[in-house]
């Protein structure tokens, strides 16, 4: 039977009914009764309830706080654990005033009381910089540098300096102009970038622990060092030049290493030949004078004698290098010259002829038969006169 059938009374929205319990509840009741529950967690008063009603209703609140508590409690533990990692130092400050720096491992910190601030220590940054410098000789190059450092010192890094790294580029570009400026250009640009290296890095570092940035530098790196452009064309040509007076000096060191221990070596015979001879010399003369007083000696004992041998001595010498021989004939008018220098030249022509003795003996006959003759023609020739 429908709803709306006569005497059935069968409202779906119980409108007939709603003094029993067979209906939904009214929507207007329920708000009632839940404002009746808020009313008792929070002390108010419970209008139209007393007795029984009024205990099961403040029961169910404190357990709601309890739970609220409990889940607030461990909301709280959560956000305050954390791990800090191998390569990380936390610092910690507490009401805002630095409590510790924390190891690596697990770490609990009661939020909105402590602020954590981890730093990785072990990883090398890098910065990297480039500006135009004026050197010692007041000339203007461009310098391209970077920086690695690391965080060697969290608390400092945190906590002593507003803003590290910014610190950190403003003291490198301090470093850099005080070492550019007192060298020379062609230092910067050539064998000497190393050492202007080294000497930002050391200078560089002592302004940092001056500052106590907490930033330890690694290495300072001169990646490039360049004349302006406008002049690199002028600069170019001023190494090449140079460049060409390091190789002819290396090839003149070349050279005089080469002829240096030669000439040395030929000074050191002449100095050992002239040394030989001075001894030589020297030796020579003493012997001399050795002979000179045996004969002095050996004239006093005998002048005749003596003078005698030593004419004899002296005419042998004499003789004996001479190629031609006169021959005074006892009783003659003429002298016989012998040319001995022909002979003795026909003889070694004759020899290396191949000829024999006997034809040698006939050549020399040849050669005396006409010097015979010759010698009667001149004969002639001068009784004719």
């Amino acid at each position: 039977m429908a709803w709306n059938e006569p005497g059935g009374n069968k409202d779906p929205w119980g409108g007939g009914n709603r003094g029993n319990n067979d209906g939904p509840p009214d929507l207007d009741e329920a708000l009632k009764n839940l404002q009746k529950t808020l009313g008792g967690l929070f002390g108010g008063k419970k209008a139209g309830n007393t007795g029984g009603s009024s205990g099961g209703t403040s029961g169910f609140g404190w357990t709601l706080v309890a739970l609220a508590l409990i889940a607030f409690l461990l909301i709280y533990g959560f956000l305050g654990a954390g791990i800090v990692n191998e390569q990380e130092r936390a610092v910690v400050l507490r009401l805002g005033v630095y409590n510790q720096t924390l190891q690596p491992g697990f770490r609990w910190n009661p939020p909105l009381i402590d602020k954590v601030y981890p730093v990785n220590v072990t990883k090398v940054r890098q910065w990297s910089t480039s500006e135009q410098m004026l050197t010692k000789d007041l000339n203007i190059v461009d310098i391209k540098l970077s920086v690695q450092y690391i965080i060697s010192d969290a608390q400092e890094f945190v906590l002593r300096v507003r803003d590290p790294e910014s610190s950190l580029k403003q003291a490198t570009n301090s470093a850099l102009r005080h070492v550019a400026g007192s060298t020379l250009m062609h230092d910067i640009l050539t064998e000497g970038r190393e050492r202007v290296a080294y000497e930002i890095q050391d200078r560089l570092q002592a302004y940092l622990n001056a500052y106590q940035t907490g930033i330890s530098v690694e290495k300072v790196n001169i990646e490039d060092s360049n004349p302006p452009r406008e002049v690199q064309d002028a600069f170019d040509d001023v190494i090449k030049a140079r460049e060409d007076e390091e190789r002819y000096k290396n090839q003149a060191q070349t050279y005089a290493n080469g002829i240096l221990p030669e000439a040395r070596g030929a000074a050191q015979r002449v100095i050992e030949e002239a040394t030989a001879y001075k001894e030589q010399v020297i030796a020579k003369a003493e012997g001399e004078a050795k002979r000179f007083e045996y004969l002095l000696n050996e004239y006093k004992k005998a002048p005749e004698v003596t003078r005698q041998r030593l004419y004899l001595d002296a005419v042998e010498d004499v003789m004996s290098n001479a190629s031609k021989v006169l021959v005074d004939v006892e009783g003659g008018n003429n002298m016989l010259y012998l040319p001995l220098d022909k002979i003795v030249n026909t003889s070694q022509q004759a020899t290396s002829r191949g000829l024999s003795s006997s034809e040698m003996d006939q050549v020399v006959n040849d050669v005396m038969d006409q010097l015979r003759r010759e010698a009667a023609i001149n004969s002639r020739r001068r009784e004719g006169r």
